[in-house]
């Protein structure tokens, strides 16, 4: 076997396999994100006795192309009275977060390019859990900037809820990973995986089932999804914060919300199912979880109701919060005495 080269000696290789990394991840996001709208309209159609896009394509395949083109080619509205540098940049505010916290999900091992060892993630940050809650946060100044510089009070109402909603429940889910934290003892998510080997047990769905179900449900509320999904509630406020946008920034809003549902299910199958451990290959084990997450998150929206505002406020800062902090204390009392 040739012997093993450090990439530090060869900065164009360095590049270029960095450079690899990120256009594969790039474009598999981009994919799933494009077919995640028609899986979503499929299984909802059928859980609603209904078909779903049928006519474009085979089965309708076609249909997120078509979609995507005739929001390119529709005219792109600014409202007179809008903030229009804001109203511009607001969509790339949510879109880029979603996009680049992908950066520090492990899809695999190592792998040997060249007689070079790379590691199948594009950036191995030793705080990489801290880096995805700042990543986290940030998603929400989109929001909120959008709702203000539309100049519409519906929008302005929805990116008010996000604000409120998102600083309610990124607390639990920031709570309920730290029993995960305690239990690895690092901040790297590789090394989060790591202490998942050996065994299927070993993944902490089994160790932390009510971190688990905490933070999946709290993601939620993350993402704005059903039953959480107040900020575009179009009973109440039309589209919430995009009432007013329209061609690709109206696309944008869209593929920032499928790319967190992808990032959620990333980062969910990370911290608790072993990230890329399973009988197959590193990256297709990683995706059929992500699959496995967002097929939940389709389900939630098909079966359960929005939720009040009053009940989304209660429910983070007295049920999630707390159970969350007793997860905290439990786990304490286990790593000390046992």
């Amino acid at each position: 076997m040739p012997e093993m080269l450090s990439l530090s000696n060869d900065p164009v290789l360095f590049l270029s396999l960095m450079l690899a990394k990120i256009l594969a991840v790039f474009i598999v996001v981009v994919l799933i994100v494009a077919y995640a709208t028609y899986a979503e309209r499929k299984i909802i159609g059928r859980m609603q006795t209904r078909l779903g896009p049928t006519m474009t394509g085979w089965f309708g395949l076609l249909q997120p192309i078509a979609d995507g083109l005739k929001l390119f080619f529709k005219e792109d509205i600014i409202p007179a009275q809008a903030s229009k540098l804001a109203f511009v940049l607001a969509p790339v505010m949510i879109m880029v977060p979603a996009f680049i916290t992908i950066a520090v999900i492990p899809f695999g091992g190592d792998i040997t390019v060249f007689g070079y060892t790379t590691t199948l993630q594009i950036a191995d940050l030793n705080i990489g859990i801290l880096y995805i809650l700042a990543m986290a946060g940030l998603g929400v100044y989109g929001i909120v900037l959008a709702g203000w510089s539309s100049n519409n009070k519906y929008s302005l109402l929805g990116g008010v809820r996000s604000a409120a909603q998102v600083v309610s429940y990124e607390l639990a889910a920031g709570m309920s990973i730290v029993a995960v934290l305690m239990l690895s003892e690092t901040l790297s998510l590789r090394g989060i995986v790591a202490a998942q080997s050996g065994s299927v047990l070993n993944w902490y769905i089994f160790s932390q089932p009510l971190a688990f179900c905490l933070f999946v449900i709290t993601s939620l509320a993350e993402i704005n999804r059903t039953p959480f999904d107040l900020p575009e509630a179009e009973t109440e406020l039309v589209s919430g914060f995009c009432t007013e946008y329209s061609s690709m920034k109206y696309a944008l809003f869209f593929m920032a919300e499928y790319a967190n549902m992808i990032v959620v299910s990333a980062i969910t199958a990370t911290l608790f199912l072993g990230g890329p451990a399973g009988p197959f290959a590193g990256p297709i084990n990683l995706l059929l979880k992500i699959f496995f997450f967002m097929f939940l998150f389709i389900w939630i929206r098909a079966t359960f109701p929005r939720v009040r505002y009053d009940q989304l406020m209660f429910m983070g800062w007295k049920v999630f919060l707390p159970l969350a902090l007793l997860n905290i204390v439990i786990t304490g009392a286990v790593v000390v005495f046992l």
